[in-house]
């Protein structure tokens, strides 16, 4: 689908410019309509584009990717001036206007744009319905289109064209001032701070140069160099456990920053390598003896280092074998004692407990002592960790200072560098300048003329297929009036006549010349009707193409449109279907509901549908042909999704194979109403036919969920309609939404209780809503309920035309039944003066027969039903239900106990044994 975000030029004065619109094409009749965002119900306007032309301007060469401008130009003069985000989407906006243009203007058969008789073809349709639907032919020009197909520029769109586009946000115009923060250079901070005590101050050393630096992996050998200075520092440090002195001549090393990192080049810098090793390098702090010096000190330092480690150890050792020592005599002593002198006296056993009692003491002694050792050593290594910790940050900050010095010294360089670089340049630019700077314009010069003669052929191309595409369709239009006239020209021959035939039948039936059965009137008469149920001539292909097909065989829900038997039925079905067309074509004058429902639907790409005011509105004004099967499914869904959530996976088809597999008792009824449920739509009129057999499956599944009702007359009507936009399983939910959810229980029973009570609800509603309508039934005691029960029982199937009937099931299935009260007062509304004007019951009681069938005017009845009724609460009618409800089953009771007394009583009287009820003469 074309549509998209575009930027309109609009506004007077100072405050014309480009402002954000939502832009949506109507294929039906090929207007671009634009909305302020893509929620918005109403469009701000629209461009005919079936009348248009385009173009546009070629910008400089060096434009970049910027919006690009373009022009539709309107008949009258007007031009409007639309901007897409990028020169790919303008591009892409053009071209798909002009096919969508050609295709428009090639297709002149009236009756296939008209979406009511063909609607547009979409991925959303199911059910039988979206099955005989042809798509749309075109009248093709073969020289036209090889010329369109050379001419044509392949470009495809970008995210902000199409469906997804609603789902982001508006693009925002850019602002003449666009500061660039890409510099000529890279700009490096290396941002330190110094770690040591009472240095609080942030240390930040930035440098500049003039190329951006190289992202550079280190060689082998520098690796290798890298990895040698790396064991080197820690075997030293390993062996340093005490304090130590870090030489101020350290090596400013690359191999310790990662490999991904930037670096200067090595021009510059040099390798790590020699910056490491080499005693002529600007970054060396102290001489070579001075180095000599220090490495001896501290290799000196480290030896006596470990003397004074191990002489620790050895005096640690000799403390625990004089602790054992000490241990030992205490506990011998102990033991000499207790024999001495505690023993005397004291029985074995109690010796050999006590005994034991003291080598559990001492072992728990010893236990203790060794935590104690443990604890002491956990201790001195926390000492050695944070003597460690303050020796790594100072030398930390030693470091932290180096790489500060080298870095000044790096600038030092560098600027010397530079210099050394602009004074070689500026010697040598002073002998070849006038020659390279000529010869770089005119690089730049053909450059520029090159981009330019690149765009101006695209745009010499797009203008060449406009031009070929403007005759090409001119011609046609030519060729079209010219058939036209020629078609005016007979209907206005044929208008003679008949207006002829009509004039000398108002002069006969005013004043006769004639007897009655020798009056000219008579043959008049016959032959008007003759013409009028005439079939169609056959024409020629090019004048059958230009024919109007006001009246086709079937509508484009399958119902047969003429009856075939009755030719008084026939001629009213014609004058109904005439009527029909005509409002239709009034109809698409205005502003097509189809682009405010693609248009909403195109909001809710990327979030889940939800109830709401707009949607509940869009649905109230019906739900286009291409989107119905989508809608009716969704709201389907919404109803029965607890039944759906609980239900095993499959369940449509468990019921189904259950029904085929064992005999059911509503399967007979079944069977004998399948041919009888629609028979003049195509879909239900044969036994072969697609439709019966999927009736067949959905009421035999549904009687098995639903063994108390198993099938009622009147659901295979409600079958048959939901089968008509959706699939099988799918229309099985809607006859479970409908029975299980919409309708009071009992409603298809039986005893059918609840369309009982729902007739008496509807009494109070017309004594309320439509009084005088309902003192004119009282008066003429004509009841009314005989015809609107079957209105409530198959919701208005068979009763109304079916334009009306599919768009009061949208609403239907979306608010629930309380939109069948609203659509049965409407119905008398529309035409409440007309039944009062009639006088007796008969006329009246035939009237409302068919009464139903004259109302053509879907707009008007659903502005009556949802406008001139209200209000219209819910929960006024469930009150009513549930009074109407008790006094319904009172009534019942009491015609149950009077036919148990006439039971009673005629087995009782011989006189009254040979009367026998309906029911029992029936079985």
């Amino acid at each position: 689908k074309l549509c998209g975000y575009l930027q309109k030029l609009s506004g007077k004065g100072p405050l014309r410019g480009f402002r954000s619109r939502w832009f949506v094409f109507d294929p039906r009749r090929c207007y671009l309509y634009y909305f302020k965002g893509p929620q918005e119900p109403l469009p701000l306007g629209h461009l005919d584009i079936a009348s248009a032309c385009f173009s546009y301007h070629q910008p400089e060469a060096g434009a970049g990717d910027e919006p690009a401008a373009f022009e539709v130009h309107s008949p009258g003069g007007a031009v409007t001036v639309l901007k897409a985000a990028t020169r790919q989407d303008m591009t892409y906006w053009l071209q798909e206007l002009q096919q969508k243009r050609w295709e428009y203007c090639n297709n002149l058969d009236a009756a296939k744009r008209d979406s009511r008789t063909s609607p547009t073809p979409s991925d959303f349709s199911k059910g039988l319905v979206a099955k005989d639907n042809p798509g749309t032919t075109l009248s093709q020009n073969a020289s036209a289109e090889r010329a369109r197909n050379i001419l044509a520029v392949e470009t495809s769109p970008t995210d902000l064209v199409g469906e997804q586009a609603a789902s982001q946000p508006a693009p925002v115009q850019a602002s003449a001032i666009n500061f660039s923060l890409k510099q000529w250079s890279t700009e490096i901070k290396n941002s330190m701070s110094s770690l040591r005590k009472g240095n609080n101050e942030n240390r930040k050393s930035v440098f500049y140069t003039s190329e951006e630096w190289e992202l550079l992996d280190p060689t082998p050998k520098d690796l290798e160099d890298s990895m040698a200075l790396e064991e080197k520092r820690k075997h030293l440090a390993e062996g340093n456990k005490g304090r130590r002195l870090t030489s101020s001549a350290f090596p400013f090393d690359f191999g310790r920053i990662p490999h991904k990192a930037r670096r200067p080049l090595k021009d510059m810098i040099g390798s790590s390598k020699n910056r490491a090793s080499s005693d002529s390098s600007p970054t060396e702090w102290c001489s070579g003896n001075g180095n000599r010096l220090v490495s001896e000190l501290q290799l000196k330092y480290q030896s006596q280092q470990e003397e004074l480690e191990k002489l620790k150890k050895d005096l640690l050792s000799q403390k625990e074998l004089v602790r054992l020592l000490q241990q030992t005599v205490r506990s011998s002593q102990y033991d000499k004692y207790f024999a001495s002198r505690l023993c005397e006296g004291v029985p074995k056993d109690t010796l050999e407990l006590l005994h034991q009692k003291d080598d559990q003491i001492l072992g728990l002694n010893n236990q203790l002592e060794k935590l104690n050792l443990e604890k002491d050593s956990l201790q001195q290594e926390v000492k050695n960790l944070k003597c460690k910790v303050g020796e790594l940050n100072e030398r930390l900050g030693m470091l932290m200072e180096t790489i500060q010095a080298k870095d000044e010294v790096i600038m030092k360089l560098s600027r010397q560098l530079s210099e050394c670089e602009d004074s070689t340049s500026s010697q040598s630019g002073a002998i070849n300048s006038p020659t390279a700077t000529c010869t770089n314009k005119e690089l730049q010069e053909l450059d520029r003329l090159k981009d330019n003669l690149q765009g101006y052929k695209t745009q010499n191309k797009f203008l060449n297929k406009e031009i070929l595409e403007l005759s090409a369709l001119r011609r046609n239009a030519e060729a079209r009036e010219r058939e036209w006239q020629a078609k005016y020209t007979s209907l206005e021959a044929k208008l003679c006549q008949i207006e002829s035939k009509y004039l000398i039948l108002l002069q006969e039936m005013k004043t006769p010349v004639c007897s009655e059965d020798q009056s000219p009137a008579r043959e008049v008469i016959t032959q008007l009707l003759e013409d009028a149920l005439k079939a169609e001539p056959s024409e020629q292909p090019e004048q059958a193409f230009f024919k109007p097909h006001l009246v086709s065989e079937y509508d484009i829900y399958g119902f047969q449109t003429v009856p075939e038997d009755d030719d008084e039925e026939k001629l009213v079905a014609k004058s109904r279907a005439l009527d029909l067309r005509s409002l239709s074509l009034s109809e698409n004058r205005e502003i097509s509901t189809g682009v405010k429902w693609e248009n909403y639907l195109a909001s809710t790409m990327n979030r889940e549908m939800m109830r709401c005011v707009e949607l509940k509105n869009l649905i109230r004004s019906g739900i286009p042909h291409e989107h119905r099967s989508k809608m009716w499914k969704w709201c389907v869904n919404l109803h029965v999704k607890k039944f759906k959530d609980s239900a095993v996976p499959g369940y449509f088809q468990t019921l189904l194979q259950k029904a085929l597999e064992k005999p059911n008792p509503a399967s007979k009824q079944i069977e004998l109403d399948l041919l009888r449920t629609l028979p003049n739509n195509k879909h239900y009129s044969s036994p072969t036919s697609e439709g019966i057999q999927k009736l067949r499956n959905v009421l035999l599944a549904f009687s098995w969920r639903n063994p108390d009702i198993g099938y009622c007359q009147g659901l295979n009507r409600l079958v048959a309609i939901a089968l008509l936009y959706l699939e099988q399983e799918d229309a099985f939910w809607c006859l479970v939404t409908i029975v299980e959810v919409f309708m009071p229980r009992d409603y298809y029973t039986k005893t059918l209780l609840g369309s009982q009570v729902d007739q008496r609800v509807f009494k109070d509603l017309m004594s309320e809503k439509l009084p005088r309508l309902h003192a004119h039934f009282e008066q003429y005691k004509v009841d009314y309920t005989l015809i609107t029960f079957n209105w409530f029982l198959v919701v208005f199937v068979d009763s109304v035309v079916s334009d009306i009937l599919f768009k009061i099931w949208d609403s239907f299935l979306y608010e629930g039944p309380k939109v069948i009260f609203r659509f049965a007062l409407a119905l008398f509304k529309y035409k409440e003066e007309e039944i009062l004007k009639l006088q007796d019951s008969m006329s009246i009681f035939k009237y409302l027969r068919y009464f139903t069938r004259t109302v053509l005017d879907a707009r008007k009845l659903t502005a009556i039903a949802f406008g001139d009724l209200n209000p219209f609460p819910l929960r006024q009618i469930r009150n009513r239900r549930t009074y109407h409800l008790e006094k319904v089953r009172l009534e019942l009771t009491e015609l149950e106990a009077i036919r148990e007394d006439f039971l009673r009583e005629r087995e009782t009287c011989a006189e009254k044994r040979d009367l026998i009820s309906d029911d029992e003469e029936d079985s």
